[in-house]
């Protein structure tokens, strides 16, 4: 397979064996195949907008890795419960369940049972200790979290010709809400969002966790039916109404992600054709080869969403090339 990198600051082509060595990572947008992503990008344009839908990680992929030097934080590990005992028992669950995760030794079907056993003691502790919705916007407010240049004309931009967006996380949708709602100020009517949901009783207090856990490993389209429009928390009851069957019959995907699991959000979806764009954010040097074969296009170095857009208006433009 051919490979090139193109330079975004000297807006040309220079192959990537002699180039890589000598300059800066941050620099590049990698293609691993431009011939086969020209006949998709042609494909997906062919059939319209209206078989478009936008499948897109939260963490990582459209907030920030990396805030004034210091690592971002997710939406999950922001929470700080309000109780340090129940804040203290979460960590301890991170501290041995996430190896665990990654553990290139723990068969697949084992290793669902630890992440359904992680993420059910998790939720127990969020209720047992007391959250409160007060406590999330709290939360929220003091967290080193923010979104990627690019990220909200993105949206706008997909709402404007109603083209669905479906944010599958295996956190929690409420915070996911809150981080849109303090740092971008306004909702999306195209925007659902794939994630764990809780329930709240009148006094704001946390009581249980609606539907089935999504957890890392389940991340797909098969939690379709776990998925609330945005705008329905936000109090913007107007706009599309995008339910699961209309979502499935838009079957030309463009799928954004900061790992290669992140691939597996599109499975259950019978889709046409996929553009799958990878945002490779931290040791690049390891990381650069499984990534350009994973993905059609790699950005590195926490890269903002300003050439996502572009693709995006690309895929959407009637106008011959």
């Amino acid at each position: 397979m051919c490979v090139y990198i193109y330079c975004r600051v000297w807006n040309r082509c220079c192959s990537a064996q002699n180039k890589m060595e000598n300059q800066d990572l941050s620099k590049f947008t990698i293609k691993g195949d431009p011939q086969s992503l020209q006949n998709k990008i042609s494909q997906i344009r062919m059939a319209g907008p209206s078989k478009l839908q936008v499948i897109a990680d939260f963490d990582g992929t459209l907030t920030r890795y990396f805030i004034n030097s210091s690592r971002g934080q997710s939406s999950h590990g922001l929470l700080q419960q309000g109780n340090p005992e129940y804040d203290a028992k979460r960590q301890a669950l991170y501290e041995y369940y996430h190896p665990l995760e990654f553990s290139p030794t723990v068969p697949l079907e084992e290793k669902t049972k630890l992440m359904e056993e992680w993420w059910g003691k998790t939720h127990g502790l969020l209720i047992e200790g007391g959250l409160t919705y007060d406590t999330i916007k709290k939360s929220v407010s003091n967290a080193l979290i923010a979104f990627r240049d690019g990220v909200v004309k993105l949206f706008e931009f997909l709402e404007e010709r109603d083209i669905p967006v479906l944010i599958f996380s295996a956190g929690l949708a409420d915070i996911i809400e809150e981080v849109l709602r303090q740092k971008v100020h306004k909702s999306f009517k195209n925007v659902k969002i794939v994630s764990n949901r809780m329930v709240f009783d009148k006094d704001g207090h946390l009581v249980s966790f609606k539907g089935k856990t999504i957890h890392s490993l389940n991340k797909n389209e098969h939690a379709l039916d776990m998925a609330a429009p945005l705008h329905e928390h936000f109090g913007d009851t107007d706009g599309p109404n995008y339910d699961n069957a209309s979502v499935k019959n838009r079957t030309n995907v463009l799928l954004l992600g900061d790992h290669i699991g992140d691939l597996g959000m599109s499975d259950g979806l019978k889709y046409e054709t996929r553009i799958s764009v990878g945002f490779l954010n931290d040791n690049i040097e390891n990381n650069l080869d499984n990534y350009r074969n994973a993905f059609d296009i790699v950005y590195l170095n926490d890269a903002p969403m300003w050439e996502v857009v572009e693709l995006v208006s690309q895929l959407c433009s009637n106008e011959a090339q």
